[in-house]
């Protein structure tokens, strides 16, 4: 049986509508407040209907010598065309980190399943 990591797909988001963009500095100062902007779709829009959503997208920072990483945010997507209100994939979270590490972000596609993606952080003295 397969464990749960080895369902998540990722790609190069410039040619994969699915994959989750990380947007944030590479570089920060230690105790600088880092704002991060998660999203799916950034260059080839992901449909956003009833039969085709981004249900979720969660993201997790995972210092440098840690064990585990740490949840930063998760946020549902919950409005997929009901009367015509439709939830964009689009998240932003603020957080502080007193190490290098990696951001991971994962989201769920109804139709298309899991995806992920990374970014390296450098958190300066």
């Amino acid at each position: 049986m397969k464990g749960l990591g080895s369902l998540y797909q990722s790609g190069d988001w410039k040619g994969e509508k699915h994959v989750p963009v990380i947007l944030c500095p590479d570089k920060v100062k230690e105790g600088e407040v880092i704002e991060l902007k998660v999203n799916i779709g950034e260059e080839i829009s992901h449909p956003n209907t009833l039969e085709h959503y981004i249900s979720w997208i969660k993201v997790y920072y995972k210092p440098e010598g840690g064990n585990y990483p740490v949840e930063v945010g998760s946020c549902d997507f919950a409005a997929h065309g009901e009367y015509g209100v439709l939830t964009q994939p689009d998240v932003t979270l603020r957080f502080e980190a007193e190490k290098s590490g990696t951001i991971f972000a994962a989201s769920y596609c109804n139709i298309h399943g899991l995806w992920e993606s990374s970014k390296e952080l450098v958190v300066e003295k």
